[in-house]
């Protein structure tokens, strides 16, 4: 599967990042312990477009890229599992390449091997106005998004994320509600209305007022129902991780009234 999302880099060294996101979740806290020696999959960093400006860019500002990935594969794992223990998708190897290439950033492959890319020419944009502050932002938070895609559980019984649009929303809103979890977006980037099939940011706001106003480990239990509920549903799986009082649409309402996007 594949995910076209920004991608830009920087990092003021791993002891600053934490302090430039201006957020601090509780999954980037569990990091720091139980998490910290999970092998995350080794990363090879390639370089193809060494000439470019942006790949000059990115390596001024991102000095350690390999230290850089694995730390956000952690925070991407806190979020979305409860233990090291846990039922995990291996990842063994991590392909990550600056490409001059048309685009934005994807994630492809499987089987324990996944590629993402990030396009040399983005990076030139993105960085147009020298604001390495927003650059660090940006990059964090597609790389978390890509890393999810990595890391997270895929539901079972309803086809693939080509096929079925059910499958595409849970796998694009997960990776999203990610992001916003851990920091990623500002409070400006939440579309307003819509629904939740949308996937991406749609989505992915909705599920961590979820996991904010209804069950705090809602996040690691709805990537967890993937395992439990066959064939996939969104309703199934948010009883699965609520309980059987609750469904999709009635909370989808419940949350679009309570950030203000309908009137009750």
């Amino acid at each position: 599967m594949k995910a076209q999302l920004l991608l830009a880099g920087i990092a003021f060294g791993l002891a600053g990042i934490s302090a430039c996101t201006g957020h601090q979740s509780n999954s980037e806290e569990k990091t720091v312990d139980i998490w910290k020696d999970y092998p995350v999959g080794y990363i090879v960093f390639d370089d193809q477009a060494p000439e470019t400006e942006g790949s000059k860019v990115y390596h001024r500002i991102v000095t350690h890229p390999q230290d850089y990935i694995a730390e956000q594969a952690r925070t991407v794992l806190a979020t979305l599992y409860d233990a090291p223990s846990d039922s995990i998708v291996p990842v063994d190897t991590i392909h990550y390449s600056l490409q001059d290439i048309e685009g934005v950033s994807a994630k492809d492959g499987g089987n324990g091997v996944v590629s993402i890319f990030y396009s040399t020419r983005h990076i030139e944009k993105s960085f147009a106005a020298n604001d390495t502050a927003k650059l660090f932002f940006e990059t964090r938070g597609v790389l978390l998004h890509e890393l999810t895609h990595a890391y997270q559980l895929e539901p079972q019984g309803i086809g693939s994320y080509g096929t079925n649009r059910v499958f595409w929303a849970f796998i694009e809103g997960m990776a999203d509600a990610v992001r916003v979890e851990n920091g990623g977006f500002t409070p400006a980037d939440r579309p307003k209305g819509g629904n939740y099939m949308d996937g991406y940011r749609t989505a992915g706001y909705f599920f961590v007022w979820l996991k904010n106003n209804k069950d705090k480990n809602f996040l690691r239990k709805f990537n967890r129902s993937t395992l439990e509920v066959v064939p996939w549903s969104f309703d199934g799986a948010i009883k699965y991780a609520l309980g059987e009082e609750y469904d999709i649409d009635s909370l989808w309402h419940e949350y679009q009234v309570a950030v203000g996007d309908i009137k009750e």
